[in-house]
């Protein structure tokens, strides 16, 4: 039988069999405590048994759609991401016979905090826009989480990365809508007021800002 490291590295291999461009995986508790759930004021996952898989999913400019809203259904991108969680799910219980879930997207729902996840994984940098900056595809990629029961490897120390803003001079920042950035860094409730005035709009379906994301030059590596 093979070890959970052996598991870990073929869950990542299937998982972009199955579709994702990313795939990374993080200690489920290194996401207690983390730094989106500490300024939300709560601790996030309560869980520190597992790991979680982080799934990536590139959001081409050419293909709007993948992010075209509509309530109960959530974005096509986001459907495409679930779609490939449930069947790595399955693919790691019928194979191996260990449990794995999709989680959640919203928090609300039992969710994780995607963005710090992602980071932890090592698929990519925060950048100024608030956004994961990934090797290859910049800012213009989504996540989902898989929970798997099995133990990641011992963590290595490896330096900071490098901050992929560095030199730019904030194309991001100028080209909000709702000025997020204005006090100079980002404003969740800037953003969500321009969020929550689409949804409120009764539109079937919604095109969210990617203002900040689609400014971002980033395409190649961090």
């Amino acid at each position: 039988m093979p070890d959970d490291a052996e598991i870990l590295r073929a869950a990542l291999r299937r998982a972009r069999e199955l579709g994702a461009d990313i795939a990374g995986a993080v200690p489920a508790r290194r996401l207690i405590d983390c730094p989106s759930a500490v300024a939300d004021g709560h601790r996030g996952p309560a869980t520190d048994r597992g790991t979680y898989i982080i799934l990536g999913l590139y959001h081409d400019p050419g293909r709007p759609e993948l992010d075209l809203w509509e309530e109960g259904r959530g974005t096509p991108g986001d459907q495409i991401l679930a779609n490939i969680g449930r069947g790595l799910s399955r693919w790691l219980e019928e194979t191996y016979g260990v449990r794995a879930r999709l989680i959640p997207y919203q928090i609300s729902d039992g969710g994780i905090y995607l963005k710090d996840a992602a980071c932890m994984a090592g698929v990519g940098v925060m950048g100024r826009n608030n956004l994961v900056i990934v090797p290859g595809y910049g800012p213009r990629v989504r996540f989902r989480a898989v929970w798997v029961d099995l133990t990641a490897p011992g963590e290595e120390k490896l330096p900071a990365p490098a901050s992929p803003c560095a030199g730019c001079p904030g194309y991001c920042t100028r080209a909000c809508p709702m000025d997020a950035f204005a006090a100079g860094r980002y404003s969740r409730e800037r953003c969500m007021a321009r969020m929550d005035a689409d949804k409120a709009s009764g539109r079937a379906q919604i095109d969210h800002c990617r203002g900040c994301e689609l400014a971002c030059p980033k395409r190649g590596g961090v």
